[in-house]
Protein backbone atom coordinates (compact mmCIF):
# COMPACT_ATOMS: atom_id res chain seq x y z
CA UNK A 1 0.00 0.00 0.00
CA UNK A 2 2.54 2.59 0.98
CA UNK A 3 4.76 1.92 -2.04
CA UNK A 4 1.64 2.21 -4.55
CA UNK A 5 0.96 6.01 -2.41
CA UNK A 6 4.42 7.00 -3.29
CA UNK A 7 4.34 5.37 -6.72
CA UNK A 8 1.60 7.27 -7.27
CA UNK A 9 3.07 11.03 -7.32
CA UNK A 10 4.84 9.88 -10.05
CA UNK A 11 1.86 9.45 -12.30
CA UNK A 12 1.65 7.10 -15.31
CA UNK A 13 3.57 7.37 -18.66
CA UNK A 14 6.17 9.14 -17.65
CA UNK A 15 9.16 9.67 -19.74
CA UNK A 16 11.72 6.70 -17.87
CA UNK A 17 14.62 9.15 -18.58
CA UNK A 18 13.43 11.43 -16.33
CA UNK A 19 13.01 11.46 -12.43
CA UNK A 20 11.70 13.63 -9.60
CA UNK A 21 12.06 13.79 -5.74
CA UNK A 22 10.71 10.36 -5.35
CA UNK A 23 12.91 8.87 -7.46
CA UNK A 24 15.58 9.66 -5.55
CA UNK A 25 14.32 8.98 -2.57
CA UNK A 26 13.58 5.17 -3.94
CA UNK A 27 16.96 5.40 -5.46
CA UNK A 28 19.29 6.32 -2.42
CA UNK A 29 21.86 3.77 -1.82
CA UNK A 30 21.58 0.94 0.34
CA UNK A 31 23.56 2.37 3.63
CA UNK A 32 21.13 5.61 3.11
CA UNK A 33 17.79 3.02 2.18
CA UNK A 34 14.54 4.79 3.60
CA UNK A 35 11.74 2.21 4.76
CA UNK A 36 8.76 3.20 2.93
CA UNK A 37 6.52 4.18 5.82
CA UNK A 38 9.45 6.74 6.31
CA UNK A 39 9.27 8.57 2.58
CA UNK A 40 5.43 8.67 3.01
CA UNK A 41 6.03 10.63 5.92
CA UNK A 42 8.97 12.58 3.84
CA UNK A 43 6.39 13.60 1.27
CA UNK A 44 3.44 14.47 3.63
CA UNK A 45 5.50 16.72 5.54
CA UNK A 46 6.58 18.34 1.64
CA UNK A 47 2.87 18.83 1.04
CA UNK A 48 1.33 19.64 3.98
CA UNK A 49 3.63 21.54 6.05
CA UNK A 50 6.02 23.00 3.39
CA UNK A 51 3.47 24.21 0.75
CA UNK A 52 -0.09 22.82 1.59
CA UNK A 53 -0.29 25.58 4.43
CA UNK A 54 1.21 28.22 2.97
CA UNK A 55 -0.44 28.30 -0.31
CA UNK A 56 -3.74 28.53 1.52
CA UNK A 57 -2.37 31.30 4.14
CA UNK A 58 -1.98 33.23 1.04
CA UNK A 59 -5.54 32.92 -0.30
CA UNK A 60 -7.15 33.61 2.93
CA UNK A 61 -4.83 36.96 2.88
CA UNK A 62 -5.96 37.76 -0.38
CA UNK A 63 -9.62 36.90 -0.05
CA UNK A 64 -8.81 39.83 3.41
CA UNK A 65 -7.36 41.95 1.02
CA UNK A 66 -10.98 41.97 -2.05
CA UNK A 67 -12.81 42.08 1.02
CA UNK A 68 -10.64 44.74 2.75
CA UNK A 69 -9.84 47.68 -0.33
CA UNK A 70 -8.60 49.92 2.15
CA UNK A 71 -6.31 47.79 4.56
CA UNK A 72 -4.86 46.59 0.75
CA UNK A 73 -4.37 50.21 -0.52
CA UNK A 74 -2.62 50.72 3.04
CA UNK A 75 -0.09 47.67 2.51
CA UNK A 76 0.35 48.95 -1.03
CA UNK A 77 0.85 52.58 0.00
CA UNK A 78 3.74 51.09 2.73
CA UNK A 79 5.62 48.85 -0.12
CA UNK A 80 5.41 51.67 -2.34
CA UNK A 81 7.05 54.18 0.08
CA UNK A 82 9.66 51.26 0.56
CA UNK A 83 10.54 49.74 -2.74
CA UNK A 84 11.73 52.11 -5.26
CA UNK A 85 8.95 51.76 -8.34
CA UNK A 86 11.62 50.50 -10.67
CA UNK A 87 12.21 47.04 -9.00
CA UNK A 88 10.62 44.24 -7.29
CA UNK A 89 10.45 44.04 -3.38
CA UNK A 90 12.54 41.55 -2.31
CA UNK A 91 13.22 39.59 1.49
CA UNK A 92 15.78 42.28 2.41
CA UNK A 93 12.56 44.97 2.01
CA UNK A 94 10.36 42.97 4.79
CA UNK A 95 11.42 44.41 7.89
CA UNK A 96 10.85 47.38 6.79
CA UNK A 97 7.21 46.64 6.45
CA UNK A 98 5.40 46.25 9.55
CA UNK A 99 1.67 46.77 8.25
CA UNK A 100 2.34 44.12 5.99
CA UNK A 101 3.70 41.97 8.70
CA UNK A 102 0.28 42.49 11.05
CA UNK A 103 -2.11 41.87 7.89
CA UNK A 104 0.06 38.16 7.86
CA UNK A 105 -0.28 37.97 11.63
CA UNK A 106 -3.93 38.97 12.05
CA UNK A 107 -4.93 36.50 8.88
CA UNK A 108 -3.37 33.95 11.38
CA UNK A 109 -5.25 34.64 14.20
CA UNK A 110 -8.68 34.43 12.45
CA UNK A 111 -8.10 31.61 9.65
CA UNK A 112 -5.01 29.89 11.08
CA UNK A 113 -4.46 27.10 8.89
CA UNK A 114 -3.69 24.33 10.92
CA UNK A 115 -6.50 25.17 14.32
CA UNK A 116 -5.78 21.98 16.20
CA UNK A 117 -2.44 21.99 17.12
CA UNK A 118 0.24 19.04 17.28
CA UNK A 119 0.45 19.24 20.93
CA UNK A 120 -1.41 15.92 20.71
CA UNK A 121 -2.01 14.49 24.23
CA UNK A 122 -3.28 10.89 25.56
CA UNK A 123 -5.13 10.35 28.62
CA UNK A 124 -3.62 7.48 30.36
CA UNK A 125 -6.03 7.56 33.78
CA UNK A 126 -9.90 8.98 34.53
CA UNK A 127 -8.91 12.36 35.27
CA UNK A 128 -10.26 15.86 36.13
CA UNK A 129 -9.33 18.97 34.57
CA UNK A 130 -11.92 21.55 36.30
CA UNK A 131 -15.04 20.72 36.05
CA UNK A 132 -14.68 18.40 32.63
CA UNK A 133 -14.24 14.36 33.34
CA UNK A 134 -11.51 13.29 30.85
CA UNK A 135 -11.57 9.38 30.60
CA UNK A 136 -8.68 7.40 29.71
CA UNK A 137 -7.79 7.31 26.40
CA UNK A 138 -8.58 10.53 25.03
CA UNK A 139 -6.49 12.25 22.72
CA UNK A 140 -6.35 15.99 23.83
CA UNK A 141 -5.35 18.65 21.52
CA UNK A 142 -4.70 22.85 21.60
CA UNK A 143 -7.56 24.56 19.92
CA UNK A 144 -5.86 27.34 18.21
CA UNK A 145 -8.70 29.04 16.42
CA UNK A 146 -10.83 28.97 19.51
CA UNK A 147 -8.04 30.51 21.46
CA UNK A 148 -7.37 33.38 18.55
CA UNK A 149 -11.54 33.70 18.32
CA UNK A 150 -11.75 34.43 22.54
CA UNK A 151 -13.30 37.70 23.27
CA UNK A 152 -11.13 37.44 26.84
CA UNK A 153 -8.26 36.99 25.23
CA UNK A 154 -8.53 39.04 21.63
CA UNK A 155 -10.87 42.21 21.90
CA UNK A 156 -13.71 42.55 18.99
CA UNK A 157 -11.94 38.71 17.76
CA UNK A 158 -14.65 38.73 14.74
CA UNK A 159 -13.28 42.04 13.50
CA UNK A 160 -10.24 41.44 10.19
CA UNK A 161 -8.04 44.49 11.77
CA UNK A 162 -4.20 44.58 10.98
CA UNK A 163 -3.61 47.55 13.22
CA UNK A 164 -4.47 45.62 16.68
CA UNK A 165 -0.17 44.62 16.26
CA UNK A 166 0.52 47.95 15.91
CA UNK A 167 -0.91 49.35 19.12
CA UNK A 168 0.74 49.74 21.78
CA UNK A 169 0.98 46.65 24.35
CA UNK A 170 -0.29 44.19 21.75
CA UNK A 171 2.64 44.82 19.76
CA UNK A 172 4.68 42.33 21.17
CA UNK A 173 2.46 39.58 20.35
CA UNK A 174 5.20 37.54 18.91
CA UNK A 175 3.90 34.48 16.49
CA UNK A 176 6.78 32.06 16.91
CA UNK A 177 5.74 30.03 20.32
CA UNK A 178 6.76 32.20 22.50
CA UNK A 179 2.95 33.95 23.48
CA UNK A 180 0.20 31.09 23.47
CA UNK A 181 -2.23 33.95 22.63
CA UNK A 182 -1.12 32.89 18.80
CA UNK A 183 0.79 30.48 18.25
CA UNK A 184 -0.26 29.18 14.99
CA UNK A 185 3.47 27.39 14.17
CA UNK A 186 3.60 25.68 18.17
CA UNK A 187 5.43 26.18 20.72
CA UNK A 188 8.14 23.90 22.46
CA UNK A 189 10.29 21.11 21.68
CA UNK A 190 7.33 20.39 19.12
CA UNK A 191 7.34 23.69 17.04
CA UNK A 192 7.34 23.76 13.28
CA UNK A 193 10.90 23.90 12.24
CA UNK A 194 10.26 25.47 9.07
CA UNK A 195 8.43 28.83 11.25
CA UNK A 196 10.74 31.24 10.11
CA UNK A 197 10.84 30.09 6.51
CA UNK A 198 7.57 29.82 5.85
CA UNK A 199 6.78 33.36 7.78
CA UNK A 200 8.88 34.79 5.37
CA UNK A 201 8.07 33.00 2.36
CA UNK A 202 4.39 34.14 2.65
CA UNK A 203 5.23 38.16 3.37
CA UNK A 204 7.45 38.08 0.80
CA UNK A 205 5.41 36.11 -2.16
CA UNK A 206 2.20 38.64 -0.68
CA UNK A 207 4.36 41.79 -0.70
CA UNK A 208 5.11 40.81 -4.53
CA UNK A 209 1.50 40.46 -4.96
CA UNK A 210 0.34 43.75 -3.51
CA UNK A 211 3.08 45.41 -4.84
CA UNK A 212 2.35 44.11 -8.54
CA UNK A 213 -1.48 43.67 -8.55
CA UNK A 214 -4.71 45.38 -7.32
CA UNK A 215 -6.87 42.76 -5.98
CA UNK A 216 -11.09 43.13 -6.59
CA UNK A 217 -13.94 41.09 -6.38
CA UNK A 218 -14.47 38.96 -10.10
CA UNK A 219 -18.44 39.99 -9.38
CA UNK A 220 -21.04 41.23 -7.08
CA UNK A 221 -21.08 37.72 -4.81
CA UNK A 222 -18.35 39.01 -3.25
CA UNK A 223 -16.64 36.44 -1.03
CA UNK A 224 -17.36 33.45 0.98
CA UNK A 225 -15.30 33.07 3.96
CA UNK A 226 -17.05 29.89 4.81
CA UNK A 227 -14.12 27.31 6.37
CA UNK A 228 -13.65 24.19 5.48
CA UNK A 229 -11.35 21.87 7.75
CA UNK A 230 -9.21 19.30 6.11
CA UNK A 231 -5.63 18.61 6.05
CA UNK A 232 -5.79 22.44 6.96
CA UNK A 233 -8.44 25.12 7.26
CA UNK A 234 -9.32 25.61 3.87
CA UNK A 235 -12.16 28.53 2.21
CA UNK A 236 -15.12 26.22 1.41
CA UNK A 237 -15.45 27.69 -1.95
CA UNK A 238 -11.93 28.81 -3.52
CA UNK A 239 -11.05 32.28 -4.02
CA UNK A 240 -11.96 33.86 -7.38
CA UNK A 241 -10.84 37.03 -7.81
CA UNK A 242 -9.57 40.28 -10.48
CA UNK A 243 -5.94 40.69 -10.46
CA UNK A 244 -5.36 43.97 -12.03
CA UNK A 245 -2.13 45.51 -12.72
CA UNK A 246 -2.05 48.43 -10.76
CA UNK A 247 0.05 50.55 -13.61
CA UNK A 248 -2.91 50.34 -15.72
CA UNK A 249 -4.96 51.68 -13.00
Amino acid sequence: MEHRMIRAAEGQGCDESSSDFVDVLLDLEEENKLQHSDMVAILWEMIFRGTDTVAILLEWILARMVMHPEIQAKAQAEIDSVVDSDRTVSDTDLPNLPYLHAIVKETLRMHPPGPLLSWARLAIHDTHIGNHFIPAGTTAMVNMWSITHDQDIWPDPEEFKPERFLLQGEDNVHIMGSDLRLAPFGSGRRVCPGKAMGLATVELWLAMLLQRFKWMAADDSGVDLSECLKLSLEMKNSLVSKAIMRNQE
